[in-house]
This record gives C-alpha cells, sequence and structure tokens, in this order.
C-alpha cells in the first residue's frame, strides 16, 4: 500500500475518457489550472485529499498538480469511488490514489493512514475524517501542516466544534460556507444527483409518492424542490422552526417525523445529525417503504434498529437491501445507508462541481500565501474568491451582467440623500 490501492489498473482507460468528459463542463477549473500551469503557486506543497474519487474530483487533483503540488488521494467515503477513475489516476495521471468501492471501514481507515503517510502541509478534506485522524492518532504529523480546507457541512461542523474547544492545530477554509459552493453545489448538485441515485437503485415512479424529506438546508431544498417537480407528494420534517417556516412557505407540508413516518413511501436523509430516522419511525411505516441518506455519515438513519425489529435481510437489487420486519412488512434501506447520490449513482454533474472545486483549488492558493496570518480556527472563503468564481462561471456560460456606474457606486457607499 506504499504508492497505490485501487481495484483494478485494467479500468484505466475508461476511467480517463470519463475523466476527459466532465473536465468539458467544468470551464471555470480549466481556466485556474491554465494559470496554476503557468505560475505553479503551490510548487514544493504536498496535499494529501480525502475526497469521493469520481470523475470531477480527478480534475480537481489535475489541477493541483499542474500548480505544483504534490498530491495524494484518498476516499472520503467507503461506497462513493469510481474504480475506474482511481485506476485512471494512477495509470495516467500519476496520483497516488488509495480507494476501492465498497471497502470495509478497516481499509477505509488504511487508506487514510497512507494519505498521512504523504506528511502534507494542507489537508483537503470532505467530512472532517483526515483532519480527525491527524488530530487524534497521527499527531505526529501536525507539525508540517499549515492549513486545510473541507467541502462538507458536516465536516465544517465537526471542525467548528474542534476549534470552539481549542482542538484544531491548524487553520481550514470551509469551502462548503462559500456561496458558490452551498447555494450551487448543494442545492442544485445534491437534488439533482441524489433523485438519480434512488430512481437508478429503485427504478421506482416518484409522481404520486409520499417522499419525506428529513430536514431543510441546502441539500434538502434542493431535493424537496426536484422531488416535486418530479410529481411527488413532498413532506418535509425539521427542528428549525426558520427553516419550517421556509419549508412551509415553499409550499411543502410540513410536519414531525413521528406523522410523516406513518404517510411516507419514500424517505431522504439529509441533516447531518444521529438517528433523525430511529426505531420508533421503522415501527410505524407502511409496508414497501424505502429509505436512504444524503448526509454525510450513514448514522442518520438507525440501521442497528432496523435490523433488529427485523427477521430476515436480503440484497434484492443492487444497493437495495429488504428488510423483512417480525409483523411480516417490508422496508427497503438503499445503499447500506451511505450516500445514495454516490453509492448507486455518480455525484453532482460535472459543471456544479466546477464552482465547488474552483474554490477548493482557489482557497489552497489562498493559504499558502497567506499561512503565516492565519489563525487555528475555521475561516469562510475570501468573498473576493467567490465573486470571481461566479464571474468566471458566468462569462463561460456566455452571460454578461451590468456593472455599477461611479455615480451608482458612490450613492450606494454615501447616506446624505435622503427622500
Amino acid at each position: 500500500m506504499d504508492k497505490f490501492d485501487v481495484k483494478d489498473s485494467k479500468l484505466a482507460e475508461g476511467g480517463r475518457l470519463r475523466i476527459e468528459w466532465a473536465e468539458l463542463e467544468m470551464p471555470v477549473l480549466r481556466t485556474i489550472q491554465k494559470r496554476f500551469t503557468k505560475e505553479r503557486p503551490l510548487e514544493g506543497i504536498r496535499v494529501s485529499a480525502c475526497l469521493h474519487v469520481t470523475t470531477e474530483t480527478a480534475n480537481l487533483m489535475r489541477t493541483l498538480q499542474a500548480g505544483g503540488a504534490d498530491v495524494v488521494l484518498t476516499a472520503s467515503n467507503p461506497l462513493s469511488t469510481q474504480d475506474d477513475v482511481a485506476a485512471a489516476l494512477v495509470s495516467y495521471f500519476e496520483i497516488p490514489t488509495f480507494a476501492i468501492k465498497g471497502e470495509t471501514n478497516t481499509v477505509y481507515y488504511k487508506h487514510i493512514d497512507a494519505a498521512l503517510d504523504h506528511k502534507p502541509h494542507i489537508t483537503m478534506d470532505d467530512g472532517a475524517d483526515l483532519v480527525s485522524t491527524l488530530h487524534t492518532k497521527r499527531r505526529e504529523m501536525l507539525d508540517n501542516v499549515v492549513g486545510g480546507t473541507e467541502e462538507t457541512t458536516t465536516g465544517v461542523i465537526r471542525l467548528r466544534a474542534m476549534a470552539n474547544d481549542g482542538a484544531l492545530n491548524y487553520p481550514i477554509i470551509a469551502v462548503n460556507d462559500a456561496m458558490t459552493k452551498h447555494l450551487f453545489d448543494n442545492r442544485y448538485g445534491t437534488g439533482q444527483s441524489t433523485l438519480d441515485g434512488i430512481i437508478r437503485a429503485t427504478n421506482t415512479l416518484l409522481a404520486g409518492k409520499a417522499f419525506v424529506v428529513v430536514g431543510y438546508g441546502w441539500c434538502a431544498r434542493g431535493l424537496a424542490t426536484r422531488a416535486r417537480g418530479m410529481g411527488a407528494n413532498v413532506i418535509v420534517t425539521e427542528v428549525d422552526p426558520l427553516k419550517a417556516l421556509e419549508a412551509v412557505m415553499d409550499g411543502f407540508r410540513v410536519m414531525p417525523m413521528a406523522k410523516a413516518a406513518k404517510e411516507g413511501n419514500i424517505f431522504c436523509t439529509l441533516t447531518g445529525d444521529l438517528n433523525v430516522i430511529d426505531k420508533a419511525h421503522f415501527e410505524v411505516m407502511k409496508d414497501g417503504a424505502i429509505v436512504c441518506n444524503s448526509g454525510h455519515f450513514n448514522v442518520e438513519i438507525n440501521i442497528p434498529a432496523l435490523e433488529e425489529l427485523s427477521v430476515s435481510k436480503r440484497l434484492v437489487r443492487p444497493y437495495v437491501e429488504e428488510y423483512v420486519l417480525k409483523d411480516g412488512r417490508r422496508i427497503y434501506l438503499l445503499g447500506e445507508g451511505r450516500l445514495i447520490n454516490l453509492a448507486a449513482a455518480e455525484g453532482h454533474p460535472a459543471s456544479v462541481m466546477d464552482m465547488s472545486f474552483a474554490n477548493q483549488a482557489l482557497s489552497l492558493e489562498y493559504i499558502v500565501k497567506n499561512a503565516d496570518k492565519l489563525e487555528k480556527t475555521v475561516y469562510g472563503v475570501p468573498s473576493d474568491i467567490d465573486k470571481e468564481i461566479a464571474r468566471l462561471k458566468l462569462e463561460a456560460m456566455g452571460i454578461a451582467i451590468d456593472t455599477l456606474s461611479p455615480e451608482q457606486e458612490k450613492y450606494l457607499n454615501s447616506w446624505e440623500h435622503g427622500t
């Protein structure tokens, strides 16, 4: 496991072709890669990345490599790896990759250790497992690290908790909180790719189904909107009164999970929290209910409770496990409760990941330039980076916008003018 660990190197050619296909839809990242190739702003920087190993991630790794970075990649979820992409990264792009779809938890953490053996200057995380391992089991590596980035809501929550406890040993940029990430990746990317995963796994018709969206953050908003667009009767459950009110104003039915559990045909969790679908909910679900998760970790569904209630379990389709309860009801769990959009589908479309990964690339450049000024806490993406990514995306789409005249700028920055 010194140099790489992938399923099958013979898959590399197919992976290379898919990486090239994704690149067509990533014009912002291509623009950054072109500049990085000339300027080499990451020269000599070792980067350990723990991300979903997909075609889009491959193009991010190539961009960092073009900027001079020495990159190692490991998977951020046991079921999200695209094995042909992992093989291509090793065979065609000479990027050490440690990722196999369906790997055990033991192998998953061995792969994280392999990435940390790289002695990174910068970490790039998706869920904070890399950072957590570094701060607990591999603390001898901390002296090398000058900064890091985090891609997900779940990871940012964990890292802010570490910062609040004084446990975070280096600065992290919360890429997830960039407007060009959470407004687009979370809403449009998760919305579409989650439905894609559910439909690929089950081939079920959404029209006319009671579709329960658990949570109403940016990812859940996207899913709720798209499920309604497919004809589903969408129900939202929430614990935050402001988000619940927003869901009501957006036209969705809002109710406690205890009530929604009795009505739903399909359930999808997107909260980042523990056991939001619990034993009491399984006990009242309809026969044939479909349950899945699109939050980062599989803890959102209390799978041990489902196991306890069941008399048998079998795999009836790829990524579809049938649990038969003691009273004969059947509940179908998708993708082992892991991210269904990556377990059963291909994750977000490349065009939306273009912005997310542009944030990653430019945030790394920012860390390298400003590491000596940053404190050991969680930072947002600088607003000028966010706006530049939006500008580049619009430009690539052939869309022009207005600019303020000097008179308008002066007016907006003054207080003298009234009615």
